[in-house]
Order: C-alpha cells, then structure tokens, then sequence
C-alpha cells in the first residue's frame, strides 16, 4: 500500500504536533535539575500560575507526544520497507544504515549537547522492530500492547524484590540540597563543567533505564504504530467521528488515570516505592490513552482544516526542529550561553517555548520553500542511501 499525498500530510500534522508539545515537557530539563521533572516539589514551587504550568503539563504532554512520536517512528519504518520492497530495493540496507545514522546523531546530541536525546532509544528499538514489519496489523497491535506491558511491570517487580535498588534510586529522585547545587552549578559552567553531569546522565539512560523501561515502552509503541498505519488510522483514512471518538476515549479515560496518581503521588509525599509498585501502572496507561487522545484530536482538528500548514512544516523537518530546540534551549540556559539554569521558574520556562515554537513555526514553511527537506533529514537520506541527493528546490519543484 502506497501512502497518498493527502495520508503523508496527516502523518506529517501529527509529527508536528509531537515535536511542539515535547518541548514543554523537555524544557524541564533544560531549566531545571532533573530531579524536578519526575518530582515537581523537589525544586522550585508549585504555587499560583507555577502549578498550573505543572499540572498542564503533566496532564496533558508530559509522556503523551514521544508516545506519539514513537508510534510514527514504527509508521515510518512499515511506509519505507513497503515503498523499497515495491520497487525491488532491499529495504533492509537502508533501514539499518538510516538506523546507525540516527544513532550517531543521537551519540552526539546526547553526549556533547543534552543528555535527554531519544534519537538514540529510537535507533536501537528500530533496528528490532523491523524484524516484525511482516505481521498483520492485528498482530502488531496486539504484540505491541503486550511488550509495552513489560515496562511497568518491571519496575513494580524490582519495588517487591530489590529494596536495595529503590533506596538508591530515591537518592536521585529526592536528591540532597547540595546534589542540587553541583547540577545547578555545572550546568551553569561553560561546556567542559557540564560533561560531568551530562556524560553519566545519558549512560544513565541509554544503559540501565533502556533496559529496565524505554526499550519496552518504544518497542512496543513502534509495533502498536506500525499496526495503526497498516490499518489506516495515522493516516487519516478513517471517518471523522471515529477520530472524535478516539478523542473522547482517550482523553476520558487517560486523563483521570493522570488525576489519581497525581493525587496519590502528593498524598504519599512523593515516594518513590509507592511509585514504582502503583503510581507507574495508573501514569504510565494514562499517558499513553491521552497520546491516543491527541492523535485522534490531531487529525480531526486536520480533517477540519485547522492545522495550521506551519505545523506540517514542522513535521516534515522534525530531526532539524528537534535539534534547533536543543540549540536554543540550552543556549538560553546553559553556561556557555546566558546561564539561566535553575533560576527560571515554570512559567518563565513557558515563555521560553513559546519563543522556540514562533521560531520553528516561521522557520520551517521558509525553509521549506527553499529547499527539498531539513538539513539534518538531507544528511540523514545521504547516510540511507549511500549517495549525496539534491536538497535545494528548483523553481518547479515542490517541497517533497
């Protein structure tokens, strides 16, 4: 099945989408120790517009649009095996060569930029989630639900059989004053002072925190993503009411999952055993309805017209605006820039993003106008196939 130009379109609103509303969780990070992303009351306050910026947040982006973004990476690996494998071109070569591109990117993005890249957990679950392009679509959904169980499982069975291992983990996750301060202080640093806080910190992720959660949870959004696309509904294919349906049961069912553990997470002062054996289940099922959610809202509001074609744009150089954001971001905090970290509270981190997003917006339809694709997409096809292609437009061609 080839994707129309009218299904790419669709494909692209929802990458747009992903790319704007995971920066408002990833700004957390930029700004602030990472403690207080997974527990707000550890740095900063909560009071007045604060907490709202916090519980908007929480709500209604923080795990929803990777969840999304994740779900279309699986999308893109099932459209470009079925668009190669029709034309004879073996689709094994240039996934993985697309895949160790992606990778290297992310190596560098993670360990020389900012420790909390995805490029690389995309990279090393795609390599696998290909194996699996083959099955029917209900297979992959159903395969995909179940390997995405795994996560939260995992981290309640670790709560039950290693205490040893929560304990420690509560160091991080309720860190001391002056563990808040040497992050603070070498995030403030020029560049050299802040690789011994952000070389560990993405080993950190891409090693034990793989392991025990991303691989599971992106693996299994992958399968479920590819099973959508196979079935028509992150192309827009299917009728509007369905897509308000999916609105509605996504985000009514997702959203009051999300009230009760936030209820049960300020009830319990935050701890991180009562987390891992109960709070994950209800926050890791919630976000994920409310990305559902988000996606069915996303392509109705599409169907409507109310996409603004900028945020197609966006979508169609996501890799370069998912980039830009961390070029921006930590040029506004980080030492070898203004040096804002930590003292920017959460409304002010708003303003932030809606700074990056006026420039991604105005950026990307310019861009675009100009030239075939991203930047970093046109290193990315370079890498894929094994040859340079033309990345400026001609006078009669359209922007692929």
């Amino acid at each position: 099945m080839a994707a129309s130009a009218s299904r790419i379109v669709a494909l692209d609103a929802l990458r747009g989408a992903g790319i704007l509303g995971i920066l408002p969780v990833h700004i957390q990070l930029f700004a602030m120790p990472m403690a207080a992303r997974a527990n707000p009351t550890v740095y900063g306050d909560l009071l007045g517009a604060n907490g709202g910026v916090w519980l908007a947040t929480y709500f209604l982006a923080d795990g929803k649009f990777i969840a999304i973004f994740a779900m279309l990476f699986g999308a893109g690996i099932a459209m470009q095996a079925i668009r190669n494998e029709a034309v004879g071109v073996s689709a094994a070569i240039q996934h993985y060569r697309r895949m160790a591109a992606l990778g290297f990117i992310g190596l560098v993005h993670a360990y020389l930029l900012w420790y909390g890249d995805m490029l690389v957990m995309f990279a090393l679950c795609g390599t696998q989630v290909f194996l699996h392009r083959g099955l029917g679509p209900t297979r992959l959904m159903v395969a995909g639900v179940v390997v995405l169980s795994f996560a939260p499982l995992l981290t309640s069975a670790i709560a039950w059989t290693a205490p040893d291992v929560v304990t420690r983990a509560a160091a991080f996750s309720q860190p001391s004053s002056d563990a808040l301060s040497r992050e603070v202080a070498a995030y403030r640093g020029g560049w050299l002072a802040q690789q011994a806080h952000r070389v560990p910190t993405a080993w950190e992720f891409q090693t034990s925190q793989f392991a025990l959660r991303s691989f599971w949870q992106t693996s299994g959004l992958m399968l479920l993503g590819m099973g959508l696309f196979r079935v028509g509904v992150l192309t827009g294919e299917r009728p509007a009411r369905w897509y308000a349906w999916l609105a509605a049961g996504g985000f009514g069912v997702g959203v009051p999952l999300l009230l009760w553990s936030a209820r049960r997470a300020f009830v319990h002062g935050w701890n991180l055993r009562d987390y891992m054996v109960v709070g994950v289940h209800l926050e890791y099922w919630g976000n994920l309805l409310v990305g559902v959610g988000w996606v069915g809202a996303i392509l109705l509001l599409l169907r409507r017209g109310w996409v603004p074609p900028a945020v197609v744009a966006v979508g169609r150089t996501a890799l370069s605006n998912y980039l830009l954001a961390t070029l921006l971001c930590t040029t506004v905090f980080y030492g070898h820039g203004l040096g804002l970290f930590g003292s920017v509270d959460r409304v002010g981190q708003w303003a932030v993003v809606a700074v990056v997003w006026v420039i991604q917006l105005f950026v990307s339809p310019w861009w675009l106008t100009r030239f075939a694709m991203g930047p970093l997409e046109w290193v990315l096809r370079w890498a894929t196939l094994g040859r340079r292609v033309p990345i400026r437009l001609t006078s009669s061609e359209p922007a692929a």
